[in-house]
């Protein structure tokens, strides 16, 4: 088994006044070369954008992108057309592949958005940029991971072009939990949302990531009410 524990207080941290970001691995002006990925991983950014503020649009490309809201609205436009609301409960979804420019907004004028943004690099490229967004209200289980993205279309949750899968779940303090890892050589990266977890003997607490490979599972205890996401990704780039 291998291990790597990045601790909430040592991410990357740039507060642009109407951006307050956090990154878990390196971007932007935030660069730390033990830090590039954890596997096909590519950004984790933790970003709170002020009232009425945003990205203006900018491209991408040959990146499968996420977008989970924490607290607030996000409103998305993009030059294929879309123009969403997302929210708390729900989950964005962008292929970006051949190339696609959008723009992100926090919708309110009275209050901060909180969202995580994900990158993950594809296992296909140039590939017709695609875009989705889902509730995933209906998907949460009390004490239980509820999957909300994986490689299949039919899947319950998003799909991308990688052989991942992404989970969510609350979990009450003392419950234990086995996650079994589906295709042979990924890892697990796990990021506390809320709360304290201790796996495979690692304590965690809020905003704290801990990428394990190696293994064929792990243990995941709860030491404090939590909400947890993890996620499970090939390893080579």
């Amino acid at each position: 088994m291998n291990t790597v524990l990045h601790k909430a207080a040592t991410r990357g941290h740039v507060n642009h006044g109407w951006l307050d970001t956090h990154h878990t691995f390196s971007f932007a002006n935030y660069h730390n070369p033990e830090r590039m990925h954890f596997g096909v991983l590519r950004v984790l950014n933790d970003d709170i954008v002020a009232k009425g503020r945003g990205f203006a649009t900018h491209p991408h490309d040959n990146m499968e992108i996420l977008s989970i809201p924490l607290e607030g609205v996000l409103e998305h436009k993009d030059s294929m057309g879309n123009v969403a609301i997302i929210k708390e409960g729900d989950v964005q979804v962008m292929s970006a592949g051949s190339g696609i420019t959008h723009s992100e907004y926090n919708k309110n004028t009275d209050k901060d958005l909180n969202f995580l943004q994900i990158w993950i690099f594809p296992n296909k490229k140039n590939v017709e940029p695609r875009y989705d967004q889902i509730s995933i209200k209906n998907m949460e289980k009390d004490n239980s991971f509820y999957q909300i993205l994986s490689p299949n279309k039919d899947d319950q949750g998003v799909w991308i072009h990688q052989d991942a899968w992404f989970y969510l779940g609350k979990f009450k303090s003392g419950k234990t939990e086995i996650y079994q890892i589906k295709k042979e050589g990924n890892g697990i990266y796990v990021f506390i949302l809320e709360g304290e977890a201790e796996i495979e003997g690692q304590k965690l607490e809020k905003r704290d990531g801990f990428g394990i490979w190696n293994v064929n599972q792990i243990g995941i205890k709860t030491t404090k009410n939590n909400r947890i996401l993890l996620m499970e990704v090939p390893m080579s780039v």
